[in-house]
Formats: C-alpha cells, sequence, structure tokens
C-alpha cells in the first residue's frame, strides 16, 4: 500500500501500489488543472500536459519518466511529472498545480 500526501490540500489517499497518481487525485476529490486545463485536458492520455505535479518527497517509490513525460516536461525539474503518467509503489508527497 502507497501513502499519497497531496501537500497543498493537506490530504492523504491510500493507493495499492502500482496505483495511477492522476486517478487517485481524482478519486479523492483533489483539483489537478489549472483553468485552461479543466477544460483542455487529455483524459489522462498523457497528450496535454495539464496534469504536471511536483514530488515533493518519495521520488523513488513512483515509476520512471515515460517516454511522453521525457518530451513534455524536458524544460521542467526532475522532480515535475504528468500524473496520468505517474504509477505510485510507495509513499510520495506531492503538490498540484506547482
Amino acid at each position: 500500500m502507497a501513502n499519497i500526501k497531496f501537500v497543498k490540500e493537506n490530504r492523504e489517499a491510500i493507493a495499492a501500489d502500482g496505483a495511477n497518481l492522476r486517478l487517485k487525485a481524482l478519486e479523492n476529490g483533489l483539483d489537478l488543472y489549472k483553468t485552461w486545463g479543466k477544460m483542455t485536458n487529455c483524459g489522462g492520455y498523457g497528450q496535454c500536459g495539464t496534469c504536471i505535479v511536483e514530488i515533493v518527497a518519495g521520488m523513488e517509490n513512483l515509476s520512471p519518466r515515460t517516454q511522453t513525460e521525457q518530451r513534455k516536461l524536458k524544460k521542467k525539474p526532475d522532480n515535475y511529472r504528468l500524473a496520468c503518467q505517474t504509477l505510485v509503489n510507495g509513499p510520495v508527497s506531492v503538490k498540484t498545480k506547482p
């Protein structure tokens, strides 16, 4: 089991190992998208890049960056991830809408 702490919202979610970060956030009523992203997000397919999150702690408990993330996040810090492409395998702390 993995605990996901959403720092800005001061909330925690519990997920099975291998759970998708975007889905767990949405299942727990957390908003990942800024205003424009709410209207233009791709629904979790990694095409739009609007579900960017900042990993505060626990990077070692996440799946490696996908090729899609490499393209979309090439000018972003290494601790930025696309929530839709990220699988959680242990405790992690996340900042939404960095």
